[in-house]
């Protein structure tokens, strides 16, 4: 019982310092936009820290884990390559703005491919944003009970109303500022569960882990490759932090926050790897029956990590579906809200805090939230990357936008024929549609452009 007081007394008391430090924002540029309360834009250490935490999803560490205690080394690269994504989504944000004078993802969507591309963009981010809610509260639940089990559900709960309290608070200013304590959080928990691990085998054990072949996580590492040239651009908990400050800051933290989060999730996955090493069985949370394995202490460091991982991402969501639907669409619109944006921004976070936890009431895989939303986005990759170099057009964005939603949910459904598999791995099927995929949106968004080009 005394145990039970100290993991429930720890998410009670992180959600106690959370919404007392977490600061309180009446200006429609604090709120949606993370200024202070003298309209200044955050500093770059600020803006690193909230890039790299709120991009250490609790999803992402857990599946790092996974992926480490399933593949071995090469699960813990091929998850961590995703982190890489930063730095290019960096580079390409900085080109938009200097070049074209981007202000936004949405605005500049619809300025260059017009409101319906817009519209079917956005659509795109509610569905990253919905995976983002219950991915996250359920890793939270994991800790304290099984998928589905009343202790889950309740602690999960818990962990929402905690983060949606102060995230309303202050909108995007708050999440940026709780972002910078909750790195300083992780990062002290991980060193420390890490330390008691490491000495356990020596470092070749880990390094040697892993099979290099395509059917020992190999497929897992390429199809990492072939998203992150997609992946960043429908995720507004980064694209928003990229056009909130001067463009070489801007570009400093994401590429710095990008090479600290490769590290960091590779660095996570050696407790998949000892888990691996040791043989325990393999789950859908290793970190959390490791942590059971280890005592008291090393479990309740790995619910500290979690619970600051997680919570740094979702504030994010809340922060960016507010914006997204009470200030982005609506000035699509030609609406200009005011502050009146903040009410609904409010409003949207409470709707979508109880939506988004419906799949994590019922149960289902967090692996799923990243592997297949990737593969639904992967005609971002060109719409993003090669604008300017291929001239846009509507029909270029379409053709390679709905190309990769259309492939994205054929996976899902598993409709799509064996012959496009590579290789005989898990990842086959996955390997094949995002490589052939990517080829078919770069060919429908070049085609049109060529022929707009030339008047053809």
């Amino acid at each position: 019982m005394n145990i039970g007081f100290m993991f429930w007394g720890f998410l009670i008391i992180y959600g106690i310092i959370m919404m007392f430090l977490s600061p309180k924002t009446t200006t429609v540029g604090g709120f949606f936009k993370g200024e202070d309360k003298e309209g200044k834009p955050a500093s770059t250490f600020m803006l690193t820290a909230s890039i790299f935490i709120s991009w250490i999803f609790a999803k992402s560490v857990t599946n790092a884990a996974n992926l480490g205690a399933k593949y071995g080394i090469v699960g813990g690269i091929a998850y961590a390559t995703y982190w890489l994504c930063i730095p290019l989504a960096g580079f390409v944000i900085y080109r938009l703005r200097r070049k074209f004078g981007a202000t936004g993802i949405v605005s500049f969507i619809t300025n260059n491919y017009g409101k319906g591309a817009a519209i079917a963009f956005a659509a795109a981010i509610l569905i990253r944003l919905f995976n983002e809610v219950w991915s996250n509260t359920s890793v939270v639940g994991g800790y304290y009970g099984k998928s589905t089990s009343k202790e889950f559900i309740f602690a999960a709960l818990v962990f929402t109303i905690i983060t949606l309290v102060y995230s309303m608070k202050g909108g995007l200013r708050s999440s940026i500022f709780t972002d910078a304590i909750q790195a300083i959080i992780f990062v002290f928990f991980v060193v420390w569960i890490i330390g008691l691990i490491i000495p356990k085998h020596s470092i070749g054990d880990f390094v040697y882990s892993g099979n290099w072949k395509l059917d020992a996580g190999v497929d897992m590492l390429l199809v990492s490759c072939l998203q992150i040239f997609s992946y960043p651009f429908h995720d507004p908990v980064l694209t928003d932090r990229g056009f909130i400050s001067e463009e070489k800051t801007m570009l400093k933290a994401f590429v710095v926050s990008g090479v600290l989060g490769f590290i960091a999730i590779l660095v996570f996955s050696f407790i998949g790897i000892h888990a691996k090493l040791v043989a325990l069985p393999l789950s859908d949370n290793v970190p959390a029956d490791l942590g059971r394995t280890m005592g008291v202490t090393a479990y309740l460091l790995m619910i500290m990590v979690m619970v600051s991982a997680a919570g740094s991402t979702l504030d994010s969501t809340f922060s960016s579906i507010a914006k997204l639907t009470a200030y982005d669409l609506p000035n699509m619109a030609g609406k200009n809200l005011g502050k009146k944006a903040i009410t609904m921004g409010m409003i949207i976070m409470v709707v979508m805090a109880i939506i988004g936890n419906l799949p994590m009431i019922i149960g289902t895989n967090i692996l799923k939230a990243t592997t297949i939303s990737g593969t639904m986005v992967i005609g971002l990759a060109p719409i993003f990357i090669l604008h300017g170099i291929v001239k846009p057009t509507k029909l270029g964005f379409h053709l390679s936008f709905w190309c990769g939603i259309i492939l994205g949910f054929a996976l899902t459904l598993n409709i799509i024929p064996s012959i496009f598999a590579i290789g005989n791995g898990e990842n086959a099927m996955l390997l094949g549609v995002n490589l052939y995929g990517l080829i078919l949106c770069n060919i429908g968004y070049i085609i049109p452009g060529l022929l707009s080009k030339y008047k053809i």
